[in-house]
C-alpha cells in the first residue's frame, strides 16, 4: 500500500478502536445496572451487525460524489427516462465505450442491503447509504429504450451519457505489464485471449506470504522459495489457457514489495524479504530470449528498466498495458508503471498507446461491487482522475467462465478461506443478501470475472 492508503486504514482502524471502546463501556454499564447475561448477548449480535454491514473497508462517505472529467473528444449529451426506459437524442454509432452520469440516493433499504441498478439483463452496485453522483457502464448494451431499473436506492435528478470512440485495440500487438503472476489475468484475460499479438511480462516472483507452504514441512525461507517458483510458473503457463504462448511470456523475477526501494536506489540490489534469494534468475530458465540481467542476475532498478527495453524492442507492440499509477495504490504497481515509462524514453521502438488497468484501489476494497457476471461501473474517484478516454470492451458468458478457470489456475486464487471470511460470507448471506460466485472462492472471482474489462487510453 503507499501513504494514501496507509493513512486511510490507520484512520479507519483508529474509528473501529474508538467504536469498539465506547461499545465496551456501555456493555459493562449494562451488565452492571441491568443484567448480567445482556452484555455477552449483545457482543455476539453486535459482533454480527459488524460482519454483516459494517465490515467492508470503506475509506470514504457513501455521500461523496464520484468525480471525473473526460476529454474533449467524447460525446455528451442529457439523455431521460420514460416509463423506466432510457431516451438518448444522438447518434451513437461507432461509439464503443458509455458511461451514464447521474445521482443515486440509497432508500431505507439501501442502508442495509447493496444498492443497485438493473440495465436490461445487467446489474451495477453501489455502496450501502449511497447518495452522490455515480457513473454506470452501459457498453455492449442497447442504450436506445433499455429499461433502467434503481433497486434499493431512486435517481435523482438529470442523466448525462458519456460515448466515448475506441479502435479495437486487441487487434493490435498488446504487450501486458503485469507486477505479479496473476494481474494480466485479473486485468486483461478477455483482451489477451482474443489478441494475436499478445505478449506478458511478469515482473515479480510472488513469493511473499507464503505461510500456507509451511504447511509441507518448510521453514519460512523454504515456503516463499516454494511459493516463488510456483507463482513464476504460473506466469508462464496460465496465459496459455487464453491463447498466448510461452514464447510471448517473459519472466523477470524480482521480489515483492522491493520495486519502490530499487527505484529510490537504482543501482543497489535488493533480495527477497522472505526467501533469501537475491538472484532473479532462479525463475528465468524458461524465458524466450535472454535478458541483459542475466549477466549478473542483481535484483536492480537499473537491471529492470533494461530488462523492460529489452522486452519492449523484441515485441515491439503497439498498445502497453500497466497499472494506473493514480488509481492502483499497490507498492509493486505503482512502480511497475514507473519502470515502464522509464524503458519507454530509452526504447528506439515507441509504442502507440498506454491502456491503463486498476486491481486494487485506494478507496474501496470491494469494487466492483456486486455480483460476479455483472457489469463494472466506474470505480470510485473522490480525487479526481486525468480527463482520461475510457475503453471497456464486453466479454460474453463463455469468455467469462474461461477468465474464472484461468485465474483458478493461479496458485494464489487457490485453497480454502479461513474460517473467519467463511463465516463472515455466511451472515453476509443470510443478513445482507449477498453472494458468491460458484467458480473460487477468492474475492477477485467475484471482483474480476464480469462482462466487462475497463481500461483508461492514453495516447503516447
Amino acid at each position: 500500500m503507499n501513504g494514501r492508503k496507509q493513512q486511510l486504514l490507520k484512520r479507519h482502524r483508529r474509528n473501529k478502536r474508538l467504536a469498539l471502546l465506547l461499545g465496551l463501556l456501555v456493555l459493562l454499564v449494562l451488565g452492571v445496572f441491568v443484567a448480567w447475561w445482556l452484555p455477552p448477548a449483545l457482543l455476539v449480535l453486535g459482533w454480527m451487525a459488524h460482519e454483516a454491514w459494517f465490515a467492508d473497508h470503506l475509506f470514504y462517505s457513501p455521500r461523496d460524489d464520484y468525480r471525473y472529467e473526460f476529454p474533449e473528444d467524447c460525446l455528451s449529451v442529457l439523455a431521460r427516462l420514460e416509463q423506466g426506459l432510457l431516451q438518448v437524442e444522438a447518434d451513437l454509432d461507432g461509439h464503443d465505450t458509455l458511461i451514464l452520469e447521474l445521482r443515486l440516493k440509497a432508500s431505507w433499504l439501501g442502508c442495509w442491503l447493496d444498492p443497485h441498478v438493473r440495465l436490461g439483463n445487467d446489474r451495477q452496485d453501489f455502496e450501502r447509504g449511497v447518495a452522490g453522483r455515480r457513473y454506470l457502464n452501459l457498453s455492449g448494451l442497447q442504450v436506445g429504450g433499455l429499461r433502467v431499473v434503481p433497486r434499493f436506492c431512486c435517481i435523482d435528478g438529470e442523466l448525462r451519457l458519456h460515448a466515448m470512440r475506441n479502435p479495437d485495440f486487441a487487434a493490435q500487438r498488446m504487450l501486458i505489464i503485469a507486477p505479479h503472476a496473476d494481474d494480466a489475468e485479473l486485468a486483461a484475460f478477455g483482451q489477451y485471449s482474443r489478441s494475436p499479438g499478445a505478449a506478458i511480462v511478469t515482473l515479480t516472483q510472488g513469493e511473499i506470504e507464503a505461510e500456507n507452504y509451511q504447511r509441507l514441512g518448510l521453514d519460512k525461507a523454504a515456503a516463499a522459495r516454494l511459493k516463488g517458483r510456483l507463482r513464476a510458473w504460473d506466469s508462464l503457463a496460465a496465459p496459455l489457457w487464453g491463447g498466448v504462448p510461452q514464447e510471448r511470456c517473459v519472466q523477470l523475477g524480482y521480489y515483492c514489495l522491493q520495486l519502490p526501494a530499487m527505484a529510490e536506489q537504482p543501482q543497489t540490489p535488493f533480495g527477497s524479504r522472505e526467501s533469501g534469494e537475491s538472484d532473479v534468475r532462479s525463475v528465468r530458465r524458461h524465458n524466450p530470449f535472454t535478458l541483459p540481467s542475466d549477466v549478473d542476475g542483481q535484483p536492480t532498478w537499473d537491471n529492470l528498466v533494461a530488462d523492460l527495453v529489452a522486452v519492449i524492442e523484441h515485441y515491439r507492440p503497439e498498445v502497453l498495458l500497466t497499472p494506473h499509477p493514480e488509481l492502483d495504490p499497490h507498492h509493486d504497481h505503482v512502480a511497475s508503471t514507473r519502470a515502464l515509462l522509464e524503458a519507454c524514453e530509452r526504447t528506439q521502438w515507441q509504442p502507440n498507446t498506454l491502456l491503463l488497468y486498476a486491481n486494487h484501489l485506494h478507496d474501496n476494497d470491494r469494487w466492483p461491487m456486486g455480483p460476479a457476471g455483472n457489469g463494472i461501473a466506474l470505480p470510485p474517484a473522490i480525487t479526481a482522475l486525468p480527463a482520461d478516454r475510457l475503453w471497456s470492451p464486453s466479454l460474453d458468458a463463455e469468455r467469462q467462465l474461461d477468465k474464472a478457470m484461468a485465474l483458478g489456475l493461479q496458485h494464489d486464487l487457490q485453497g480454502p478461506l479461513p474460517l473467519k471470511k467463511r463465516l463472515r460470507r455466511l451472515i453476509q448471506q443470510v443478513l445482507a443478501g449477498r453472494r458468491w460466485p460458484a467458480t473460487g472462492q477468492d474475492e477477485f472471482f467475484r471482483k474480476a470475472v464480469r462482462r466487462h474489462e475497463l481500461f483508461w487510453v492514453r495516447l503516447r
